[in-house]
């Protein structure tokens, strides 16, 4: 049995870069740089990993206050701080938030996703960086999630899962990356598979067999 999950486990940028986690070949550039990353989280940043949550897409002229009474609803914060711009002091677009208590994290994280703030609909998930082994943040190349626009999607979180692979019952297909442009980057591996009359499971162990005997 194949033990396949739509949310990363561990952080790969290579699978991270895929849109069901089997490309053996990075696709863009991003990808490259991420694998030769050894990120080592933010010592400066302090509190429970496991009690914070990753706020995003705020609208820039989204407050701490204003974010301290959203989320407050949901439990007892304990730390909110939200990303700014050392040199203009601007926002950032995301931020961080601890909550007194596990049952506070799970209940905001499951209601606060997709709530409109601002005008801007705000993205909720787990702390990724003290949390998920082998993190890379989106600066460097990795990440989770992104828009098609910016050529560099990110799979395996909760914002794009992966998609489960359509030959998971007999092993991966090692394919070559195709290009990093917008939606290129995520369908590539996966137009291939699902062309009609492409090569069928029979087929596909014969090119394995050879692959070995060679």
């Amino acid at each position: 049995m194949v033990d396949w999950s739509p949310i990363a486990k561990v952080y790969d940028p290579l699978k991270a870069g895929s849109i069901d986690g089997t490309d053996v070949e990075p696709h863009d550039r991003a990808v490259w740089r991420a694998m030769g990353v050894r990120y080592k989280p933010n010592k400066g940043v302090v509190g429970d990993p496991l009690l914070t949550l990753f706020v995003a897409r705020l609208n820039p002229q989204t407050t701490e206050d204003k974010l301290h009474q959203v989320f407050s609803k949901y439990g007892d914060i304990q730390r909110l701080r939200l990303v700014r711009d050392i040199v203009t002091g601007f926002s950032k677009g995301y931020a961080f938030i601890e909550y007194k208590e596990e049952r506070s994290v799970v209940r905001a994280r499951r209601d606060a996703n997709k709530l409109v703030v601002d005008q801007h609909e705000v993205f909720v998930d787990f702390e990724q960086e003290r949390t998920l082994k082998g993190w890379v943040p989106r600066r460097l190349g990795g990440g989770q999630g992104g828009k098609k626009e910016s050529g560099q999607l990110r799979f395996g979180g909760r914002d794009r899962p992966f998609r489960k692979p359509i030959n998971l019952g007999i092993g991966p297909i090692q394919e070559r990356g195709g290009g990093g442009g917008g939606g290129r980057g995520e369908g590539v591996g996966q137009t291939r598979r699902e062309r009609p009359g492409g090569p069928g499971p029979t087929q596909r162990r014969r090119v394995g067999q050879q692959r070995q005997e060679r």
